[in-house]
């Protein structure tokens, strides 16, 4: 690999993703080993040239030789494009930079909500500004994905069933509808961040679901497999909880809507 020397790469130490990639730009030689500086260690000269709300959005990377920054996806293409020049240039060809752009900013305006700190945040540490397009859009991006995944898997568990993409989209969008409603006044400022972490307990859920969908199975195997994947999204949702401070009434409620949910299905099926 090619190193770019002279540039200090200001990744946020608190995200476990930025840590690793830009600890394996130092591994592979792309960034020499002091190539990196944690954003709440950096130091009073990488400070004063970087702007530093924008850092907290988008990942900088400070060029020494000619005192200039570069953030977000422009600062992992230079990077990238110095060991990898044709990379470099067909990122940049439209409309692919339009939509490494986005999907950048669509990971970093989220990270928090995607692996959360355990850290107590304060005006100097990394967090990314509140955008609400990007946390609709991934609110939307789970809901969608989630849905048509456990529309496919509920076909497997022997209760009759059959493939219902809007029955699920419902049952997803009433968990947020149910959590915001009966939480709205406990959670206050936090609604955003809650209703975040818990898209990402479902898509963690779905994922466990995918590579059981590339078998065939007894419904009973698809039902208990289910039951551990539920059990694993709850100590998740409570583990998230915890780390937002909060306690455990978001997760009872969670249960019991999943729990309503449950018991509307089987007497639904009393009928079929």
């Amino acid at each position: 690999m090619k190193t770019l020397n002279n540039h200090t790469l200001i990744y946020d130490n608190e995200c476990p993703m930025c840590s690793i990639y830009s600890k394996g730009f130092t591994k592979c030689g792309m960034l020499d080993e002091h190539g990196r500086e944690a954003f709440s260690e950096m130091s009073f000269k990488n400070k004063s040239v970087i702007d530093f709300n924008r850092a907290k959005n988008e990942i900088a990377l400070v060029d020494h030789s000619k005192n200039e920054v570069v953030y977000g996806l422009d600062s992992l293409l230079v990077i990238i494009g110095n060991s990898f020049p044709v990379l470099e240039r067909i990122a940049r060809i439209q409309p692919l930079y339009w939509f490494f752009r986005k999907l950048y900013s669509f990971v970093s305006y989220n990270r928090k909500q995607i692996i959360p700190s355990n850290k107590e945040y304060t005006d100097q540490s990394c967090v990314p500004e509140f955008n609400v397009k990007y946390r609709v859009g991934y609110i939307a991006f789970v809901v969608f994905f989630s849905s048509y995944v456990l529309s496919i898997f509920t076909t497997k568990l022997g209760l009759h069933l059959d493939q219902n993409f809007p029955r699920e989209f419902i049952i997803c969008l009433g968990q947020i509808a149910w959590q915001s409603l009966f939480l709205k006044t406990y959670l206050k400022d936090k609604i955003w961040d809650y209703v975040g972490n818990m898209m990402t307990v479902s898509l963690i859920g779905t994922i466990l679901l995918l590579p059981a969908l590339l078998i065939n199975a007894s419904p009973v195997f698809y039902i208990i497999y289910f039951g551990i994947v539920v059990s694993v999204m709850l100590l998740e949702h409570w583990r998230r909880c915890k780390i937002l401070r909060l306690n455990a009434f978001p997760t009872i409620s969670w249960i019991i809507y999943r729990t309503v949910v449950l018991i509307t299905l089987l007497e639904c099926l009393k009928f079929i």
